[in-house]
Order: C-alpha cells, then structure tokens, then sequence
C-alpha cells in the first residue's frame, strides 16, 4: 500500500481513541507524492496570503482607513474569482457529490456564512486598535481553541504534545493582552487596546469552531468526493458573509463616509482601491488554502498553518510597519513558537507511526 491516505485509514482503525481522517475517495486515488503536492500548494497560499491580507488590512487603517465594515466585506468579497478553478475542474456538481439534500446545503452555507461574517467584523475591530503584530501574535491563540473543538466535534486525539501546544499558546496571547503595546493605534486608550485584545481572541475562537464544524459537514454531512466541494464551500459561505457585511455597511451608515475616505487617504485613491482589492484577493486565497487543509487533512492542521502564518507576521510588521518588539511580545513569540514546535512533532511522531502500520500491512 503506497498511497498516504489508505495509511491514515491503517491509523484510524488501530485506535477508536486516535484522531478521526475523512479521506474522500478521489483523493484516496492519490500517490503520497502527489497528496502531499496539493497540501504543500496549500500551505504556500495559506500562510502567504494571510500574511500579506493581515499586513495589507493594517495599512489601511494606518493611512486613513475607518470603516470597519469595508474591512470586514474585503475579507470575503472576493469569493467570484474562485468560479475560475471551479469552472476548470471536471464537471461534478455538489448535488451530485454530496449524499445531504438542497436545504441541508443552504442551512449548512447560511449558518457558517453568518459565523464568517461576525467573526470578520470582529477581526476587523481588532486589527483596528491593535498593532499588526499584536494582532497577530493574538492570533495564534485559535489554535489552542481548535484543540479543544477538534476533541469533543472531530474527534481529535489530544496527545500530551499536544496539549503542552494549547498551553503554550494560551499563555502567549494572555501575556500578549496584558502588554502595554506603545504602537497600538489606539494610542493611550488601555480600554480601546483591551477591546482590540477581546475582540480579536473571540474572533480566534469562533474561526476555530468554524473550522471544526466545515471538517465535520465535510465527513458527516456532505460525504464529498470532489475537490469542487471546497470551493463550493468557500464561494457560497463567502457570499452569506459578504451580503451581512453590505447590510452592516448600510445600516451603521459607514457608505455615506466612503467617498471623503477615499479622497483623505495618504497614498491617493488609486492607492486606496488597489489596497482593497489586494486584501480581498488575499483574504480568498488564504480561506481556500485554509478549507483544503481541512479537506485533505483535518481543521486542527489546517489551524496549525494559519498559526505558523500569525507567527511569521510580526516579523514581517516589525519590518514593514516598524512596530515596537518589547521584551513581552519577544517571550510570546518564542513561547508561541514553542507550542507550534510541540504540535509538529506530534504531526511527525504519527506520520512515523502510520509509516510502519503501512510497511506492517505491506508485508
């Protein structure tokens, strides 16, 4: 047996305690090297488009940008450009891929469509009153939330490495959120940096249980068999989260102030719209790295990746934006990498272990 995902299954069935891996059957016709193509061409888009997304929101707001709801409907506007792959791939419809009925998918799109949509306002109000790199570093707390959603919804093995992770990166956003960050936007407001601080860890902790509850449509409820169910996914969740940040928009009244932002922007308003247009893009290839992940692996490595991304991040601010690295976010970032360093090799103690129950069954 030479194909990585029949040794998954190989794992699955040695322990009813071990982790659960839904692999669908086209990918199960997948040589490892291959497999580990489409994984690898995942990460790369994950973790470079969510840095750049990140990088791009915060300057934004660094140069005139206001509007919460703008860089809440960027985050998922961009979702037609993933009709180009869709319409590129072998004709497979969901309908037919999918063994749930048509209101199950609607249920399924609109409830996690409407989680996207507030857990990006809620981004967005982070990135507002904290620096990049804070923002990021508290980011990285969503991976210990996706432990603990993946336990009880997916249900994940929490291995003692893993569980030294979840701690590590609890404790590096706690210290994160009692630092006093002398580049945060809000400028002298404790309570406006403890809202950033707030909104951002919720937000971490709604993307994560998002990300366990796709996993479990994926093998529960959808049972799909085709990669055009990812995009599917991403296209139609993004739109129930672009329509609530349109209403948002309207409603708070922020679209009546678009026009004056534009003109008042530092770089110009060529510079404006690029931005934006930037951020969107960005934002969609990250969230379609991100739901492949949790197709051809699980959401808790999918987490990991979006982490090892906020990881990186703040190098990349300090270097952009010149954000101050204070002694706090030093030791944060070395306890945070800690945790991420514990889960990986976790990640390499069970490829080994499926690598001798593939070469038990070979023999």
């Amino acid at each position: 047996m030479g194909e990585v995902e029949e040794a998954m299954l190989l794992l699955k069935e040695e322990d009813e305690g071990t982790r659960r891996t839904s692999v669908p059957t086209q990918l199960m016709k997948l040589k490892r090297t291959h497999w580990w193509i489409l994984v690898f061409i995942s990460i790369f888009f994950l973790i470079s488009a969510q840095a750049i997304a990140v990088l791009l929101g915060r300057f934004y707001y660094n140069e005139g940008g206001n509007s919460k709801w703008i860089s809440t409907l960027v985050q998922t506007c961009g979702f037609p450009i993933l009709y180009i792959p869709l319409c590129l791939l072998p004709a497979s419809h969901s309908s037919s891929s999918s063994s749930c009925s048509f209101t199950t998918l609607v249920w399924i799109y609109l409830s996690l469509g409407l989680a996207i949509g507030l857990d990006n306002l809620l981004y967005s109000t982070g990135l507002l009153y904290l620096s990049a790199s804070t923002y990021s570093i508290l980011c990285a707390s969503q991976l210990a939330f996706n432990g603990v959603f993946s336990y009880y919804i997916n249900s994940q093995k929490i291995t003692c490495l893993i569980l030294f992770s979840v701690l590590c990166l609890s404790v590096s956003a706690v210290l994160v959120s009692l630092d006093d960050d002398s580049n945060s936007p809000s400028g002298d407001s404790k309570w406006s940096y403890l809202i950033g601080c707030f909104c951002t860890v919720l937000a971490s902790l709604i993307y994560s249980l998002q990300l366990s509850l796709m996993q479990f449509s994926f093998e529960n409820v959808l049972k799909s068999e085709t990669f055009s169910m990812v995009l599917e996914m991403q296209i139609y969740t993004s739109l129930v989260a672009s329509c609530v940040a349109v209403i948002g928009l309207f409603a708070s009244g922020e679209w009546m102030l678009l026009s004056e932002e534009m003109k008042e922007f530092q770089e110009g308003q060529v510079i404006y719209v690029l931005t934006l247009v930037g951020t969107a893009v960005s934002w969609q290839l990250g969230s379609v790295g991100a739901v492949a992940l949790i197709f051809l692996v699980s959401s808790l490595f999918s987490n990991l990746i979006g982490t090892l991304s906020l990881i990186v991040t703040p190098l990349a601010a300090i270097a952009v934006f010149h954000d101050k690295l204070t002694e706090v976010k030093m030791v944060a970032m070395l306890i945070a990498f800690t945790g991420f360093a514990f889960y990986i090799y976790q990640n390499y103690l069970d490829d080994l272990n499926v690598e001798r129950l593939r070469k038990t069954q070979a023999e």
